[in-house]
């Protein structure tokens, strides 16, 4: 069995609190993107997992789905790297729950789709996200979805700048408490609400939040190459333009070469 496993950006991050469980009260956007890995799978007597010999996060998943449904055999996993790790941009999360919806298809009965939910939640809070097609609105800790209805007509310039040194989540967390960032929640959760509703066509997506937890030259770089919106993807250190056209978009990828690795692509419905 193979599957895609699909990048995301965030098209908005608001972050508040500390929250009683240790983590963050989130509001997000996440859009599944057209970069991918691939995943491959089978059943086995014992779990491995090869291709990707930094992987942690498909070996726990199906770990996870072993004991949530008593079983005694395995899977093997080949994971097909194109997205690259750390960036912001959610490959480990994608491939874990690639591996999940190609694994719970092998038992039988397979896990319902609230309880592969709540497996996909114990790995991660953007996990349970690549489970669902559509772009989503996360809230709680990440892991609360609704589905939202966007506008997925525009062209997407990916960037992961050459001299981005990837910052650890926690220690980005820890930087946006130490400024005491999530000051004023409520009212940015308020406006972060009314510009979602208002979102009709692309270009609406200006109106959206920029990144609450980092920010990037190569985003007003983008902006000057002709992107409408372009901001930091989750906890970074990658970049992404949205772009109208599909030949601008193709123009500042090549503008940018030689700032980082550039990928052009576009919204992407489901994995």
């Amino acid at each position: 069995m193979r599957a895609p496993a699909p990048a995301k950006i965030n098209l908005a991050l608001v972050v508040g609190p500390l929250r009683d469980d240790g983590k963050h009260e989130v509001l997000t956007v996440l859009q599944r993107v057209g970069l991918s890995d691939r995943i491959d799978l089978e059943p086995a007597p014992a779990t491995s997992v090869e291709g990707f010999p930094d992987d942690t996060l498909v070996r726990d998943a199906l770990r996870l789905l072993a004991e949530r449904t008593h079983t005694t055999s395995g899977w093997r996993a080949r994971i097909e790297k194109k997205i690259p790790a750390a960036a912001g941009l959610g490959g480990g999360s994608s491939d874990a729950a690639a591996a999940l919806r190609l694994a719970n298809t092998t038992l039988h009965p397979p896990l319902e789709p609230q309880a592969l939910h709540d497996v996909a939640a114990q790995l991660g809070s953007d996990v349970p996200f690549f489970l669902y097609d559509g772009p989503q609105l996360a809230s709680g800790n990440g892991s609360t979805l609704e589905p939202l209805d966007l506008p997925q007509d525009f062209f997407v310039v990916l960037v992961l700048p050459n001299d981005a040194a990837k910052t650890s989540t926690e220690a980005v967390y820890a930087a946006f408490d130490a400024r005491d960032g999530a000051k004023d929640w409520d009212e940015r959760r308020a406006t972060f609400a009314v510009a979602l509703d208002a979102v009709r066509r692309p270009r609406d997506l200006v109106a959206l939040p920029l990144n609450d937890l980092a920010a990037s030259p190569v985003s007003e770089r983008l902006r000057e190459l002709g992107a409408f919106r372009a901001d930091v993807s989750g906890a970074g250190p990658a970049v992404y333009g949205l772009f109208h056209h599909e030949q601008h978009a193709k123009s500042a990828k090549r503008a940018l070469r030689g700032v980082g690795r550039t990928w052009l692509t576009a919204p992407a419905w489901y994995g």
